[in-house]
């Protein structure tokens, strides 16, 4: 399985480097530049693998990313915590943190 994501945990960059191509049958490597010889299919499958389950290990990265309020939203709530002596502003962090641990 050729996958760009593969050549990219190889070291390689798109448009650069390679570039791929899908002509029905399957991606394959339509261009290589480097001087370095092409990876073999099982070298990208395995830095695919390694690179997806990086990106899944950081899904909670993520998925809070979009459920913290702005940061407009953060700092109205730190002036009125400030003002009214509350803590909405670190309850709400809270639970997006709890809602989204890590691993």
């Amino acid at each position: 399985m050729i996958k760009a994501s593969g050549l990219i945990k190889l070291g390689f960059m798109p448009g650069k480097d390679f570039s791929l191509q899908n002509d029905g049958d399957g991606v394959y490597i339509k261009e290589w530049n480097p001087d370095q010889p092409q990876p073999s299919e099982a070298d990208i499958t395995t830095a695919h693998n390694e690179w997806q389950a990086e990106y899944d290990a950081l899904q909670y990265q993520r998925d809070r990313a979009v459920s913290f309020p702005t940061w407009q939203e953060q700092m109205d709530m730190q002036y009125w915590d400030q003002v009214n002596g509350t803590t909405t502003w670190k309850d709400a962090i809270a639970k997006v943190k709890s809602d989204n641990p890590k691993e």
